[in-house]
């Protein structure tokens, strides 16, 4: 896949063996996906002045700013685990390297014992760790030049082995890390949905299949008036591309944390609809701010990414007349609203 990103310009303001490190990371990994957190009790009871739709705008807040960091982390543990199976396929190797200069040393000293007396230089030839001997100038002066170039060669294999084992236990101990953290953001993300869900529940029926992100009190005062939209085309073929990829998902649930075919998060839908188009974006809506060059909302064009929030922490689609396509919240659907339905930070352009 193509990786399209220009710097953003001006716009709108806003260890041991491989056995132990193979296993421990197994343990980390189990970690990741391990049982789902329990749900922290949640009390919707509203502030004094806020209604109703102002609190679930907050709610749904929290729960997008806390997916962000779970997706960020998340994305963050992948590439931890594909470089600590890099490191070991790497210390494997030098295991090997350094198991076979051993032998070949071995043999070496078994062949001048055959032969008489085995000088006594060369007993570190069978050594776990020759590295004091080797660093006696007099220990090489009493060999030939062909045995202590396999030892000098020896020495340097089992330095990059210990070097390779102490950048896999480093990174194993991030992973380890990482898995803690997506825990604590995983429960804080179940937290804010489970207060949202509750007070949405307890709206009738007709205000719950009507609410819409920003339609509280206190996002219309963050508001500003949208200048006029011109009708334009996409800027090229890649962006309406992935307006086209995203249009084709219109109906799939909200899933924090997804990233498609079938369900998606706000951030998701956008690698989706891009990757698609050969694209890759970031994973995360503010690191999707970033990835393209700022554009002025009066000059929006289908394909732009519109990011909302003063944290960055939502963002949606242009798709023209004035719309968006995104992925709203937790029990919504893929689906348009208007393109000033929040307080919007960015529009970027990939």
């Amino acid at each position: 896949m193509a990786s399209h990103r220009r710097a953003p310009q001006p716009g709108l303001a806003v260890r041991t063996t491989r056995v132990t490190v193979l296993s421990a990371a197994a343990a980390a990994t189990a970690a990741l996906s391990g049982g789902t957190a329990q749900l922290a009790a949640a009390d919707p009871t509203p502030a004094a002045g806020q209604d109703t739709a102002t609190r679930l705008d907050r709610l749904y807040q929290q729960a997008e700013q806390a997916t962000e960091k779970y997706d960020a982390a998340k994305e963050h543990a992948e590439q931890l685990r594909a470089d600590l199976a890099t490191l070991q396929d790497r210390a494997a190797q030098g295991q090997q390297r350094v198991n076979e200069l051993r032998d070949e040393l071995g043999a070496l000293a078994a062949e001048q014992y055959r032969d008489g007396a085995l000088d006594p230089s060369l007993a570190l030839l069978l050594s776990d760790d020759p590295e004091d001997s080797l660093d006696r100038a007099a220990t090489l002066d009493r060999l030939g030049t062909r045995q202590a170039d396999q030892l000098r060669e020896l020495q340097d294999a089992e330095r990059a082995l210990s070097g390779q084992r102490s950048q896999a236990a480093g990174k194993l101990a991030e992973l380890n890390q990482t898995a803690a953290d997506l825990r604590q953001r995983k429960t804080a993300v179940q937290r804010a949905l489970a207060a949202a869900q509750q007070l949405l529940r307890a709206l009738p029926a007709i205000q719950r299949a009507g609410y819409t992100p920003g339609t509280g009190d206190h996002a219309a005062r963050d508001r500003t008036p949208l200048p006029e939209l011109p009708d334009l085309p996409a800027a090229s073929g890649r962006n309406a591309l992935a307006v086209a990829a995203a249009r084709q998902v219109l109906g799939a649930p909200y899933v924090w944390g997804a990233t498609g075919p079938h369900a998606f998060d706000c951030s998701g839908l956008m690698q989706y609809a891009y990757g698609r188009a050969g694209v890759a974006l970031p994973r995360t809506s503010q690191e999707q701010m970033n990835a393209g060059h700022r554009v002025p909302l009066d000059q929006a064009r289908p394909g732009d990414l519109i990011i909302y929030r003063g944290d960055a922490s939502h963002v949606a689609m242009y798709v023209g007349g004035g719309r968006v396509i995104h992925a709203p919240y937790p029990g919504a659907r893929v689906r348009y609203d208007p393109v000033g339905m929040m307080p919007i930070t960015a529009v970027t352009r990939p």
